[in-house]
């Protein structure tokens, strides 16, 4: 098997990657109150949220969340869902590895990294694995 993972590097990086200023980031996560309210027949003011990406030290991961604006109440799939002001939607995680937590988490699973390579500036690796 072949798997990629992001590598561990300066929280600001991440930081600054996470919260583009272009808000590429913040569209793809505040798209997932529209897949809602499409798919699962949601009435979320998506104007109402705000994205909020951090990084959790202890957990090596980007955590993004969804802020409420103020307080509020959705209905979807025949459920009322309130909101305060301020209160998250954790999305999403994205962890980061160095290479030798990725190898232990591989083994921990039954895996063997056979090679792994990383790019030109240490951001991402790619591994060659097999079954231990």
């Amino acid at each position: 098997m072949i798997i990629g993972a992001d590598l561990e590097k300066d929280e600001r990086v991440l930081h600054d990657a996470y919260n583009d200023k272009a808000g590429v980031t913040a569209r793809f996560n505040l798209n997932v109150l529209v897949r809602m309210n499409r798919e699962l027949g949601g009435n979320f003011d998506v104007s109402a949220f705000t994205h909020r990406a951090i990084y959790n030290r202890e957990q090596h991961r980007i955590e993004m969340h969804l802020i409420s604006k103020k307080s509020q109440t959705i209905r979807m799939l025949g459920t009322t869902l309130s909101f305060r002001a301020g209160e998250s939607i954790h999305t999403e995680n994205s962890y980061k590895y160095s290479i030798e937590r990725f190898a232990a988490l591989a083994r921990g699973s039954g895996w063997k990294v056979r090679e792994s390579w990383t790019d030109e500036h240490g951001m991402f690796s790619v591994h060659a694995m097999t079954v231990s």
